[in-house]
């Protein structure tokens, strides 16, 4: 049987990030990749340079024609630019039924430049959470999400439940932006009660472009599969690991992650932490 998954996602010309590092991770990971696209950027390791977002209705027909035709198992969004482009996104996965839905909230590039207009932050809670299978944000992401600011441990459970409050089915915070020099550590919260973390040695490189993309799409592609949500997050810790730990070192500035790395880091002992 073979997998399709479908990202609505902005391009990299860079390659590193959005439907770039989506399509690369689903196809390292077995699944075929389809791909609606919602802006394209002038982008490198150093930075955004310029965004062409495209109108709501190009979107909606993107999806339209990859739905009409292709068994889709998982959806995963990354930049989503507007509120228009929003609204249509949450209407068409709606006729759809789409029922495995990856939210990566992606807000702002690696260098600080805004991939996401202030109206369409409201769009993205009133319209996308409620419909969202599994959340994934940043630090900076869930801060600017719940309105809490993001120090300690405890603080991240209570934006998480935040979150879960807002509709997510579940909630995977990404815990690389806390200040700990030893290790990163990410908490999954469901709505159901399930709670684990996930801890991992931090890498300490400049080689970061992507990451969360990157992350979210694995997720995806591993519940394209089958896997239960809580399996996909597992595996996918795995496979950002060895991505940053096996850095391509390209770029001048914030270099892409090696989306291949995990082929033979797989059959190598895992290095991520399960902890109650």
């Amino acid at each position: 049987m073979t997998y399709v998954a479908l990202t609505i996602a902005g391009s990299d010309s860079g390659g590193g990030a959005g439907i770039q590092a989506d399509l690369k991770t689903f196809q390292e990971l077995g699944v075929f990749g389809t791909s609606a696209l919602t802006a394209v950027t002038a982008q490198n390791t150093l930075g955004v340079h310029d965004v062409y977002p495209m109108n709501a209705n190009e979107v909606k027909k993107q999806i339209c024609a990859v739905m009409d035709d292709f068994p889709v198992t998982a959806v995963k969004t990354g930049m989503l630019f507007s509120a228009d482009i929003i609204y249509e996104v949450v209407d068409t996965l709606q006729f759809y039924q789409v029922g495995n839905l990856i939210i990566d909230p992606v807000m702002i590039a690696k260098g600080g430049t805004s991939l996401l207009q202030n109206e369409a932050v409201e769009a993205l809670k009133e319209g996308l959470l409620p419909r969202a299978s599994i959340i994934t944000p940043n630090i900076p992401e869930a801060e600017l999400l719940t309105g809490i600011k993001i120090v300690t441990a405890i603080d991240i459970e209570k934006a998480a439940e935040v979150l879960l409050e807002g509709g997510a089915s579940s909630v995977i915070m990404k815990g690389g932006h806390l200040d700990n020099k030893e290790y990163a550590e990410d908490l999954f919260m469901s709505s159901c009660g399930k709670k684990f973390r996930l801890r991992s040695e931090r890498i300490h490189t400049k080689d970061t472009h992507g990451i969360g993309c990157t992350f979210s799409a694995a997720i995806a592609a591993f519940v394209a599969k089958g896997m239960s949500l809580e399996e996909a997050v597992m595996e996918a810790k795995e496979y950002i690991h060895a991505a940053i730990k096996e850095g391509l070192h390209l770029g001048k500035g914030h270099g892409p992650t090696n989306h291949w790395a995990y082929r033979s880091y797989k059959e190598a002992t895992k290095e991520v932490v399960l902890l109650d």
